[in-house]
């Protein structure tokens, strides 16, 4: 769905900060920020399982999940792991480009290709609405996932002790 901000605005609709938010949040995994904290939790937990059972088998060449269970589990859980830090990195950085894009009041596009960029001012009423969006819509995804790489953190740091209990 695309929203035109302004008739007379010289940005391509593809390249409007609006329609990029739109567009993002419209997409797989991007989607799954707006959604509440479980079906986000899940979606990550999904992804998790997944290089889990790629990391499972890599781990097993060095530690045998008969004989040393404990750092067999630590490490392909930690393994696991870098799948979702990926995914992270990677919402973490859409979202920053389009809350980005919304909150300036200078708009940077393209008109045919990257050697003809310019910049064009947006009006007050287009900036208020946009910084708008950005308070009430993107914060609070930027602020879960700054969250989710907290407890990640946490996560490792609570394995690293485990680690050397076992």
């Amino acid at each position: 769905m695309t929203y035109s901000s302004l008739s007379n605005c010289p940005v391509p609709t593809d390249q409007q900060p609006l329609n990029e938010y739109e567009e993002l949040k419209s997409r797989w995994l991007f989607s799954d920020c707006t959604h509440n904290w479980y079906k986000f939790l899940r979606k990550m937990a999904g992804i998790w399982a997944l290089c889990l059972v790629l990391a499972a088998p890599v781990t097993a060449a060095s530690f045998s999940p008969y004989k040393q269970f404990g750092h067999f589990f630590l490490c392909s859980a930690a393994g696991a792991s870098i799948g979702v830090i990926l995914a992270l990195v990677r919402l973490y950085l859409g979202w920053s480009y389009v809350r980005d894009r919304l909150f300036s009041s200078v708009i940077f596009y393209e008109e045919s290709g990257w050697y003809d960029g310019q910049n064009w001012t947006k009006p007050e009423e287009l900036l208020a609405r946009d910084r708008l969006i950005v308070s009430y819509e993107i914060k609070p995804i930027i602020r879960r996932l700054q969250t989710t790489f907290a407890g990640l953190a946490a996560l490792f740091f609570a394995g690293t002790i485990v680690w050397h209990l076992v």
